[in-house]
């Protein structure tokens, strides 16, 4: 137990990347041990550097939705763990939020992933975290449609965005297929003794 709360110390102290962040370090994660959900997301928007809240936006309350979580389930730590590719705000871009500084997966990534033991299930939410976790998957809808490759232990999963509304419509197999297997499997893994 002492390890991941170390681990965890350091990671809310990091400094790596200091110099790149416009809104400097704020790191924002969300882990236990006993996590059974791993949420492998890209990395804070202004609104949850702001907060310091993971997913504390209106990506969020999509996430929640799909999974059919409360937001007190959400953000139990010892339910589910939280770990974007990058932990702290990157600034904004010509087409959005910036990628998450690569820094993070290099440095924290692995080590932070041994403290999951009990791990059950990881969603890999958008491309930053797709290419981690499942280098070889193809792009987002080429990943998310074969989906059941991984099942029920990982999942890739479009980023709940609003800005990919225009993919989830034009994706409707998404909510039909994919969302119900994933309450279901949330479920089953929020009951589990």
């Amino acid at each position: 137990m002492s390890d991941y709360i170390t681990l965890l110390d350091q990671v809310r102290h990091c400094q790596l990347c200091a110099a790149q962040l416009p809104l400097g370090p704020r790191p924002v994660l969300q882990l236990h041990p006993a996590a059974r959900l791993l949420i492998a997301g890209q990395a804070p928007g202004r609104k949850v550097h702001a907060s310091g809240l993971p997913f504390d936006d209106a990506s969020g309350a999509r996430l929640r939705d799909w999974l059919g979580l409360d937001a007190a389930q959400f953000y139990d730590p010892t339910l589910v763990a939280i770990l974007p590719m990058g932990f702290c705000y990157p600034g904004t871009g010509p087409h959005g939020d910036l990628p998450p500084r690569p820094e993070c997966a290099a440095h924290w990534r692995v080590p932070l992933l041994q403290q999951l033991p009990a791990l059950q299930l990881t969603l890999v939410l958008g491309q930053h975290a797709l290419a981690w976790h499942l280098p070889d998957a193809g792009n987002i809808t080429t990943a998310v449609r074969n989906w059941q490759a991984g099942w029920p232990h990982i999942l890739p999963l479009p980023h709940p965005s609003p800005r990919n509304n225009p993919w989830l419509q034009r994706n409707p197999w998404f909510a039909a297929e994919v969302l119900p297997a994933l309450r279901q499997r949330v479920e089953q893994l929020l009951t589990a003794s």
